[in-house]
């Protein structure tokens, strides 16, 4: 954009550009950042930002996130996850249903979502 386009080359001459001479185009008048928000911003916080401040929840020292660990894997992705073989061994295995491992696959608990139409063992 070439300077001679710039709104403040129609400002030139007027003292206050524009800014006003009581309020003053000052860098940061409300502080810089979140600064204030239990101060002069109060009202902003609670408004928009309820539940920002203060803490919730007990402390919990070192946490042994490996305790938790549980990889969860939903019931109609099960053949997707053991391979080749196994949903035509359940169609047609003549009363054998065939044994699915999901530890080895990597998962612990096998939830409920979805449905499948053949027997199998889920160890």
């Amino acid at each position: 954009m070439p300077t001679r386009l710039s709104k403040n080359r129609k400002k030139r001459g007027h003292v206050s550009a524009g800014h006003g001479r009581i309020g003053k185009h000052r860098k940061h008048p409300s502080g810089r950042g979140n600064a204030g928000g239990q101060h002069h911003h109060r009202i902003l916080m609670d408004k928009y930002h309820p539940g920002y401040f203060g803490k919730v929840g007990m402390r919990q020292f070192h946490v042994l996130k490996n305790r938790t660990h549980c990889p969860t894997i939903n019931l109609d992705k099960i053949f997707s996850v053991a391979g080749e073989g196994y949903y035509e061994a359940a169609k047609n295995g003549g009363g054998k249903a065939p044994v699915i491992n999901l530890v080895d696959h990597g998962y612990f608990k096998l939830l409920g979502n979805g449905q499948i139409d053949v027997p199998v063992i889920v160890k």
